[in-house]
């Protein structure tokens, strides 16, 4: 076998491959053999037909086409594996000559990872926000975990905002009330803007007993997206009753024993959320400031590939479990078809040449992947998938993307040895030094390298238990 290589552009080559037909004598024996099992003659046992004969009956044509299937993925890939070259995706062939007994030539067009040069990034800066917890941050936080105790009791007056009502519900469409329409003793607080538009301006100053009827556009269900007749019935009012913030509510709501142990724990919690995001902050900023140094060609297939791959994650699973079409959600983002499609290629760009970058940092710092790693990173993507651990890794193994989810891990390792290198500043001017948060750094590289792939992990995975 003879190959040559074409380049096309620096993300695109075209092999051309030379077989000498006796290269395709085990191709040839393996299409009559397998011709043999398929096919009955009058006066030869099964299998037991002479080539001549299949010649005759069937065509040598047919015999030489399943031979070329056959041979072909063998050939092209010693072509690829002799001129070292890393394919993405799959070929496009074409059999330029097949003269029976003489040779087999063919092209096959393909998509190959470009060539990627890192320059020296050891000059990289960027600014975070600093991590400051205020007075006013614990407060709330405190106030949030004090309405999450607070009791109700019935009274006899008119609902109020805040209050937790009782209702019945009745939806009609084009005057008739929907199957799904009809919901009894549901629980809502006014003002929460939990249920439909419009309903807290319906309910507000009715009493037990009290109905009213409004018109607002169906969020789920049968008529999803339609406008509705939706009468309401309040069968009871009740007021949300807080504790009193003391040193028996600590007790109540905490591990500890008086107000200011609580609210000493909540200022540090806020502290370590913030220097997560701070970590998460910079390694993206990091990221960008990277992708800007180096000149990443990305192939056409593999951005259309990319495109349509985050577009049915967003349709068929999160908006899906929404219970929200595109239109709708582009509606309720305030954005065009335009735009969405703008913003959804920027972001596949980005992805990719984030992969390639990474994927060539992980073999110039010759950094590998533990089994501890792994399985750490495997029981992250598990919890962010809703999935359980074993169940997401059987799925990812059943569907052959272990490989994929080793890549992720190797990417974020590359990425933190960038961030190690850059300079990274609050916006106080102060150096933050992010050895201090390595738990946090390790999952924010981590998951700012997914960028490129994750989804389509994910999706593997999600298809697979549905299946």
């Amino acid at each position: 076998m003879k190959s040559a290589v074409e380049t096309l552009n620096p993300t695109r080559v075209r092999l051309t491959v030379e077989v000498p037909f006796e290269e395709l004598k085990d191709s040839l024996d393996a299409a009559y053999k397998k011709i043999n099992q398929q096919v009955t003659v009058k006066g030869f046992r099964k299998g037991k037909i002479p080539a001549r004969v299949i010649d005759q009956r069937f065509g040598r044509g047919a015999v030489l086409e399943e031979a070329v299937n056959d041979a072909l993925p063998k050939f092209y890939t010693d072509a690829v594996n002799e001129a070292e070259l890393n394919p993405l995706g799959q070929p496009e062939v074409d059999i330029t000559e097949l003269k029976d007994g003489e040779t087999l030539n063919f092209t096959a067009e393909v998509d190959v990872r470009p060539t990627v040069e890192i320059p020296d990034y050891s000059g990289i800066e960027v600014e975070v926000d600093a991590v400051e917890v205020t007075d006013e941050d614990v407060e709330k936080s405190v106030e949030q975990l004090r309405d999450r105790f607070a009791s109700t009791s019935p009274v006899e007056r008119a609902a109020a905002d805040g209050d937790v009502i009782t209702i019945d519900l009745r939806a009609k469409v084009d005057g008739e009330v929907l199957e799904d329409g009809v919901a009894d003793g549901v629980s809502y607080t006014i003002g929460s803007g939990e249920l439909l538009d419009g309903i807290d301006d319906a309910v507000t100053g009715l009493e037990a007993g009290g109905e009213a009827t409004f018109t607002s556009e169906l969020k789920g269900g049968s008529a999803a997206g339609k406008e509705a007749e939706v009468t309401v019935k309040v069968t009871q009012v009740a007021a949300r009753e807080l504790p009193e913030l003391d040193d028996d509510f600590a007790q109540l709501a905490s591990e500890f024993d008086t107000l200011e142990e609580l609210r000493a724990d909540s200022r540090k919690r806020l502290a370590n959320m913030k220097q997560y995001d701070q970590a998460t902050q910079a390694q993206e900023r990091v990221l960008d400031k990277l992708l800007e140094l180096v000149e990443v060609p990305v192939p056409e297939k593999l951005l259309e590939d990319e495109i349509n791959t985050r577009k049915h994650n967003l349709e068929h699973h999160q908006l899906g479990q929404m219970g929200l079409d595109l239109a709708k959600y582009l509606e309720l983002q305030g954005k065009t078809a335009e735009e969405f499609e703008t913003e959804t290629r920027e972001a596949a760009v980005k992805g990719i040449k984030t992969q390639f970058v990474l994927d060539e940092l992980v073999k110039q710092e010759k950094l590998n992947v533990s089994q501890e790693e792994l399985t750490e990173h495997l029981m992250r993507r598990a919890a962010s998938s809703g999935m359980s651990p074993d169940q997401f890794a059987q799925a990812v193994v059943e569907q052959g993307q272990v490989p994929l989810l080793v890549g992720e891990v190797a990417r974020g390792k590359a990425l933190a040895a960038v961030v190690e290198k850059a300079t990274v500043k609050d916006t106080n001017g102060e150096i933050v030094d992010l050895d201090d948060e390595e738990d946090e750094e390790t999952e924010a590289t981590e998951a700012a390298a997914e960028s490129a792939d994750a989804e389509q992990a994910d999706d593997k995975a999600e298809e697979k238990t549905e299946g």
